[in-house]
């Protein structure tokens, strides 16, 4: 297996929509209960817990990229072939494809679970899922480009529900945010922890760096596609906090979406249904990323075509949802795939990276001792 990859110029796009995919990846259906779940864990406090993991995560992702700059044009399935060895590379290969999978299902089946709440509640969910993931499949098809392209267009189509939240925050009590830091160290860094959960997806950066033009300006973008999600996200957590009272946000399950439920426009009553059928072109992104870069470990590790991968995946994830019958297992679910997300996408690649610079570095001493020597 070949570390570095060799993408057509047709495949390639310019470096200024890396920030479109990393902000699109990292929003999704957890946006929608985020405050609540940050508030159980560091109360009032909860959106600086918010801030402060958009901060550790800019930290991650600067060491992705200082470590991607160590290859020519390497992703991650080369990198662990190239630190691991064969064996061992391809088998962490396979575990990344198995944590990429297990997010697409967790995002299909959270999405799906907020419409039969809040639009369809009677329509089976092996109907919504069938569409969801057809919809993916048909984008992903198309490669790189249109995934990338899609994550463009989904930030243009929903940039305006941020506006929407200038409705809530009339009707909301700035005095709910006070005591400002009166929570513990300890509470502050478990809502850091449950926050993780829901701003994963710029790991995407270790798959779609091969095909970016200006790699120098990978980094730059990467970051501003960060910050404004965590500037999104603290400002999201922040007016639900202050909008809801204590007991009625720990109670509420999609804080962001029950907010919207106040919003009245003329010959429309019930806005929440636009947000929730907004919300789709949210999360499509989101699948089609996690999709493409699962799949894109077939033809990486196995020699498999990407498109038989992409058929194989969509699958086996729609047949998993035959399997989630209650909430409680997809809440379940939800918490070991996010468990896992947080170790995957913050604490692997940190040790990855250490790893690739430790091992660059001295490559590069052994060769200019023997070139002195």
């Amino acid at each position: 297996m070949k570390v570095d990859l060799h993408p057509k110029e047709g495949l390639l796009f310019n470096a200024f929509l890396v920030m479109f995919v990393i902000h699109v990846t990292q929003t999704g259906v957890g946006i929608v209960g985020l405050p609540r779940v940050v508030f159980l864990k560091s109360g009032h406090d909860g959106w600086i817990s918010v801030l402060l993991a958009g901060i550790a995560t800019g930290i991650v992702l600067w060491l992705m990229i200082l470590m991607l700059r160590q290859y020519k044009n390497a992703d991650l399935y080369g990198i662990q072939v190239d630190v691991f060895g064969n064996f061992i590379g391809k088998a962490l290969g396979v575990l990344y494809m198995l944590y990429l999978t297990s997010t697409f299902f967790v995002i299909v089946m959270n999405y799906i679970e907020i419409v039969q709440a809040w639009v369809f509640p009677d329509m089976p969910t092996w109907m919504l899922s069938a569409s969801l993931i057809f919809l993916t499949v048909y984008a992903v098809l198309g490669g790189i480009r249109v995934v990338v392209g899609i994550s463009f267009l989904s930030f243009l189509a929903t940039i305006w529900l941020i506006f929407i939240l200038a409705v809530p925050l009339k009707y909301s009590d700035p005095t709910h945010i006070f005591p400002i830091w009166n929570t513990s160290y300890k509470n502050i860094l478990m809502g850091i922890y449950k926050t993780s959960f829901s701003i994963i997806g710029f790991e995407m950066i270790l798959f779609i760096y091969p095909y970016i033009k200006e790699k120098k300006k990978a980094l730059l973008y990467s970051e501003i596609g960060n910050l404004y999600t965590t500037i999104l996200f603290t400002i999201i957590t922040f007016v639900a906090m202050i909008f809801f009272s204590e007991e009625s946000l720990k109670r509420t399950i999609w804080p962001v979406l029950s907010m919207f439920k106040i919003v009245r426009l003329p010959n429309l009553e019930r806005f929440e249904f636009i947000a929730v059928s907004f919300w789709m072109l949210i999360i499509l992104p989101n699948l089609c990323a996690y999709l493409w870069a699962a799949s894109k470990g077939f033809s990486r590790l196995f020699n498999i075509k990407q498109k038989k991968g992409i058929y194989i995946l969509a699958f086996l994830s729609w047949g998993g949802t035959f399997f989630i019958k209650a909430r409680y297992q997809m809440n379940l679910t939800t918490d070991y795939v996010g468990i896992i997300g947080f170790y995957a996408a913050f604490c692997y690649p940190i040790l990855l990276s250490v790893i690739v610079l430790i091992k660059k570095w001295w490559g590069r001493r052994k060769h200019a001792n023997a070139q002195n020597g």
